[in-house]
């Protein structure tokens, strides 16, 4: 019989996982282990990530895909960005790590933007033993990653709608425990739904016009089959989200922008003490049993950019989580610049240090081109 060298290292990761998804609004870590692939939850990019990991109702550029995939109906040109980030950090663990790439056009044969992402999570090596004794007799790397196409288009002049189509592929271990017949190994499909509203106009009582500077977008995420690596009777489900985030330009003019970004998220996944789980449709009702909207969490932040075009962006953010579902509290803060078509974009997460995110960095960079 095999047996894996470090198993308990892998077991913490696994567990730490629904907690290190930074985004990490999604409750996963409010029911740890409550689903499956939770690295589909972390926060893709230093520029959101800086704004206390929101940005479904105010993102504008490929990350969007992520965030809001109805928002890529409003830009125009072509752009790509990668981020790293050492997952984690306080394990000191430097083969734990996390890269995102992502690219948008705008295409006006078709009358929208299309958008692509990769994302993958490095979980490292592990060393195969013999049951019988410690000698090592092989390795394995362990990782997960996920490949997402979208397309969006205007409904009506300030209304986009996007959607996403995504392939997840899980290697947690070629091999099982002694009493499976079945490995770590599996793979699934999922779809995302989104509409992102930025209206040109939207007269308010007492507020008066709002339009151009109000937003508002909603991301209903990772709708699919249950991810099988043992046998359908122990599959697991997806990590069904849903994401309502507004935004406001609160200073706008030609020199200086000043916008703030709140989001509201809740995973929509039900697992029971028996280890059973709700499949979908069901699950996007059930799961409100579980919680209600104590399991909402909350997140937001603002963004201020200085520049004609933009140059120079200050960013901060707080991210909330319910003490009785997860308990994460931290702050975040972020920097950019941008010359000519390039950007670079930085991001730190604060928070005590039993909190597995603090000291999280995240680094971007990007190239825009050919549009506005």
């Amino acid at each position: 019989m095999l047996t894996i060298k470090g198993f308990t290292r892998m077991a913490l990761l696994l567990a730490l996982l629904p907690l290190g998804a930074a985004l990490l609004p999604e409750s996963a870590s409010a029911q740890p282990g409550a689903s499956a692939v939770p690295f589909l939850l972390i926060a893709p990019t230093s520029r959101a990530s800086g704004i206390g990991e929101s940005g479904t109702g105010t993102v504008d550029d490929a990350s969007a895909i992520y965030w809001n995939p109805g928002a890529l109906a409003f830009m125009d040109g072509q752009e790509v960005s990668i981020t790293h980030a050492n997952w984690l950090p306080q394990f000191q663990l430097p083969d734990l790590f996390y890269d995102y790439l992502n690219f948008r056009m705008h295409i006006d044969g078709i009358g929208g933007t299309i958008g692509a992402a990769v994302t993958y999570l490095n979980l490292g090596e592990f060393t195969l033993t013999n049951s019988s004794g410690p000698t090592p007799i092989g390795t394995f790397k362990s990782y997960e990653y996920a490949f997402t196409v979208g397309y969006a288009t205007k409904a009506f002049d300030d209304l986009g709608i996007g959607l996403n189509l995504r392939f997840i592929h899980s290697a947690l271990s070629p091999i099982g425990t002694e009493s499976e017949k079945g490995n770590g190994i599996a793979s699934t499909v999922a779809v995302d739904l989104a509409f992102m509203y930025r209206p040109e106009h939207l007269n308010v009582p007492l507020l008066g016009d709002l339009g151009k500077r109000f937003s508002l977008g909603m991301n209903l995420t990772n709708l699919g089959p249950k991810v099988t690596y043992v046998d359908a009777a122990q599959a697991d489900p997806l990590p069904t989200d849903l994401r309502f985030g507004l935004g406001y330009k609160i200073l706008d003019d030609d020199f200086n922008s000043l916008q703030a970004s709140l989001d509201f998220t809740r995973l929509l996944v039900r697992r029971y003490s028996d280890g059973t789980s709700d499949a979908l449709p069901k699950s996007l009702f059930t799961a409100w049993g579980d919680g209600g909207f104590r399991q909402v969490v909350v997140s937001g932040g603002m963004e201020y950019w200085y520049g004609a075009p933009r140059l120079l962006a200050l960013r901060i953010g707080y991210f909330y989580e319910n003490p009785a579902y997860g308990n994460r509290k931290f702050l975040t803060f972020g920097a950019g610049i941008r010359y000519n078509i390039y950007g670079f974009d930085f991001s730190y997460i604060s928070a005590s240090q039993d909190e597995p995110l603090s000291d999280t960095i995240r680094f971007s960079l990007l190239i825009a081109w050919g549009g506005n």
